[in-house]
């Protein structure tokens, strides 16, 4: 009983912090039908400043610290990120009305990371002084790509195998209308000439390089590794701690709020596709993150990795992308439904990871770890 009340009195004091508040509010001036407008130029300002001065806190920490300490809480965001994946594959996509490169699609983007939460759950273990690894925030990219990577991937060989049959079921039409006009001469002399004809001799296998690329050409990831690398080989102390640090929590604040507004307007997206999507994104959050968790633990017992490193893995596995994994998506999967996995991700994903699954993790550690 201990457990569950310290777990359930940590829970419903994280939902009145100062961020979660922030994104609470922003949801319910738009439920009443508020004009309030943040530009979008604005918002872009501050994910870059956001997510610099996160890159610039691991650079920093990466620097100063044992690097083998790292090894393993590296290893299971990978591991994490593909498994997403592979769970969005073998599950969403048996539903009922849910396409499987839909349901390939939002599985990537559930496995890529939202810098936004990222950024408020490192806010909220500061507010409650749980102590985590500087350079718990440098796991983004290892989680991040691998995910993306893992979507396009098995997505585009899904498509590839599907295209093979319906060749094979074209190539058996066409032999009998061949047989019925001898004289013919436009058609393959054998299935494989046929497949190669489909192809127009082009090469259909997946390049992982390019999508690689892409994911780091991102906004979100290219502000973050800016900062990782000038935290890395240069001297930011100074700008670091007079600009970048006083002013995380306040533009993180504006940052909640846009997002609750936009959150609550992205609502009626879901109305377009399967209800089996509201379904996995309210729960999908929570078991991505508990598979992070127990893996954390892991890494907790193996090498010492902190409980708040610990939240930290588990929050970014719960979190879904919403700036760079949107793009890169459309980019290498053209054929799903963006309303599918962008209405799921940004309208129920998100919210639930910032005000559910935040504080669900951070009482959870606190309970186990006392």
């Amino acid at each position: 009983m201990d457990f569950v009340s310290l777990f359930f009195t940590d829970f419903i004091k994280q939902l009145q912090s100062p961020t979660l508040a922030f994104l609470i509010g922003g949801m319910f001036i738009a439920a009443l039908g508020s004009e309030l407008v943040i530009p979008e130029a604005i918002c872009s300002i501050i994910v870059f400043m956001l997510l610099t001065k996160i890159g610039l806190t691991g650079g920093i920490a990466i620097r100063n610290s044992n690097l083998a300490a790292m090894v393993f809480p590296v290893i299971f965001a990978v591991i994490t990120g593909i498994t997403i994946v592979f769970i969005a594959r073998y599950t969403l996509a048996k539903l009922p009305k849910v396409k499987v490169v839909d349901a390939i699609a939002t599985g990537g983007l559930f496995g890529a990371v939202s810098g936004s939460t990222m950024a408020a759950a490192l806010t909220v273990l500061d507010e409650q002084n749980m102590a985590y690894e500087p350079w718990a925030g440098a796991l983004y990219p290892f989680m991040d790509i691998p995910a993306l990577v893992t979507a396009i991937v098995v997505a585009n060989i899904y498509i590839n195998k599907k295209k093979r049959k319906e060749a094979a079921h074209s190539f058996s039409d066409q032999l009998v209308a061949a047989g019925d006009y001898p004289d013919q001469k436009d058609y393959p002399s054998s299935r494989q000439e046929y497949l190669s004809q489909q192809k127009g001799g082009a090469d259909n296998r997946v390049k992982i390089w390019p999508i690689i690329e892409e994911s780091l050409r991102g906004p979100a990831l290219s502000a973050m590794l800016l900062g990782l690398a000038l935290g890395l080989f240069t001297q930011p102390e100074s700008v670091y701690k007079s600009f970048y640090d006083p002013a995380f929590r306040g533009l993180l604040s504006i940052l909640m709020l846009v997002m609750g507004m936009e959150a609550w307007s992205r609502v009626g997206e879901l109305r377009k596709v399967a209800q089996w999507y509201v379904v996995y994104s309210v729960v999908a959050p929570f078991v991505h993150g508990l598979i992070a968790f127990g893996l954390g633990m892991i890494a907790h017992q193996l090498v010492g990795f902190s409980m708040g490193g610990v939240v930290v893995l588990a929050v970014i596995a719960a979190s879904s992308s919403d700036i760079s994994g949107p793009p890169t998506l459309r980019a290498g999967i053209p054929s799903a439904n963006p309303s599918a996995y962008i209405g799921a991700s940004t309208a129920i994903g998100t919210p639930v990871a910032i005000g559910l699954c935040i504080p669900f993790f951070l009482g959870l550690a606190q309970a186990l770890g006392g």
